[in-house]
Parts: C-alpha cells; structure tokens; sequence
C-alpha cells in the first residue's frame, strides 16, 4: 500500500498515525483477551483434574487409613488399634496446622500505600517526560 505524503498536510498525517495506533491497540487488546479466554479454559480443566486427584488421593488415604488399623488389629483389640491410628493422625494434623499457622505469620501482606506512591511517581514521570 503505496500512500503519498507529499500531498497531505502534517495535521493529516498526525491524524493517520494516531487512527492506526488506535487500531493497533484495539488489535492488541482483542488478541490479548483470546489468549486469556484460552488460557483460562485450559486453567480450568487443568483446575478440575487437580480437584480430582485430591478427590482419589483422599479416598487412597483412607483406604491406607483402613489398612493400618486392620493391620494392627491382628496384634492387639480393634478399637485400640483405631484409637492409636486416629491419635496418630491428629498428631500428624496439629504440627501441620501449627507449621502452617507460623508460615501464614511470617507473611505480610502487600502494603497499598507502597504501591499507590509508586505509581503516582510512575504518572509523574511520564507527565514531566512529555512535557520536555
């Protein structure tokens, strides 16, 4: 597309380029959204699969749950091996929570602040670049 520029005004061209950026942009964000609605329904079904992973691995660990107490009811009482087998796991399960409690504390959280003055530094110098 062969276009002369010596028969429009620099107004004129001004206005090109600013119609065709805009038209890019708008391009750019069009493509920008169908990747995102793609990696969104891959997340997804990617998101589900994990759910159902953690679905079977619970039911394998009850089952493994189940084994360990049969397995010691052959040497001692049912209702002894289930007592052991059961205080076993909330042990297992109050050091995760407290593991888990002392790692939730050591984060702290984004400070808003922070993030506000860094952009109105950001809308400054771009302000003070354009108006060199």
């Amino acid at each position: 597309m062969s276009i002369k520029t010596d028969d429009r005004s620099v107004s004129q061209l001004v206005s090109d380029a600013s119609e065709q950026l805009s038209r890019l942009v708008r391009d750019e964000m069009r493509l920008a959204a169908a990747e995102l609605r793609q990696k969104g329904k891959r997340a997804g079904i990617g998101a589900g699969m994990f759910g159902a992973a953690g679905v079977l691995a619970l039911l394998g660990a009850g089952a493994l749950v189940a084994t360990a107490i049969l397995a010691l009811a052959l040497v001692m009482a049912a209702w002894l091996a289930a007592l052991l087998v059961g205080a076993a796991l909330l042990v297992i399960a109050l050091v995760a929570a407290l593991i888990g409690k002392s790692q939730v504390s050591k984060a702290t959280p984004p400070v808003p602040e922070e993030a506000a003055a860094s952009v109105k530094n950001d809308i400054a110098a771009v302000r003070e670049g354009v108006h060199r």
